[in-house]
């Protein structure tokens, strides 16, 4: 059976202002093109029983970074919904699993993908803990691994141009000021 597509351009996402307040909604599309327009996202780290964290591979089909190394999930809750109701619903459209997400922070940045367009986004970081298979949806990962924050931190230093720049920038924070919470040492 094929993966179902759980993604369009028609999309409605929520646009907001730098302080987060939702000012309008705008095509999935529109909020990515050119420079992009501001608008509401999450990502989410999903930890192992052993500690390691798991990455997806963007697929080919995406617009922006496609092929690119990234956190376990990441992407924009849609009209009307939450962020928590937005990290589950993706959470099991893309890896089929589920997880209890915890708060961390939030911040802005703006990336631009070439003449693809451009990410402009308040995000959202959530990290978990999960046990269950990972049954990626091939729409959207194009593989995944788990891997120990030890050679994620090495691959990162040798090859951070295999990684999405929102996961470039997350990382640190989520490693250095989080990391008691899955039993690695705080690194900070």
């Amino acid at each position: 059976m094929p993966d179902p597509l759980v993604s369009s351009d028609s999309e409605l996402l929520i646009l907001v202002d730098e302080d987060d307040n939702q000012i309008g909604h705008l095509s999935k599309k529109e909020c990515h093109d050119g420079e992009g327009r501001l608008h509401r996202a999450f990502s989410l780290f999903i930890f192992n029983d052993e500690g390691e964290l798991l990455l997806q591979q963007r697929s080919a089909e995406k617009r922006l970074w496609p092929g690119y190394w990234s956190n376990s999930c990441c992407s924009h809750p849609r009209r009307g919904e939450g962020l928590e109701e937005a990290v589950s619903r993706r959470l099991s459209e893309e890896l089929r699993m589920r997880c209890a997400a915890r708060f961390l922070y939030k911040f802005s940045y703006q990336a631009r993908y070439g003449e693809a367009g451009s990410e402009r986004e308040v995000c959202s970081v959530y990290v978990g803990r999960s046990s269950d298979p990972v049954v990626a949806n091939r729409h959207e990962i194009s593989d995944w691994r788990w891997i120990s924050t030890e050679n994620l931190d090495g691959e990162m230093r040798s090859t951070p141009e295999v990684f999405t720049p929102w996961f470039i920038e997350e990382w640190p924070l989520v490693r250095n000021g989080h990391g008691e919470l899955f039993g690695f040492p705080d690194s900070s």
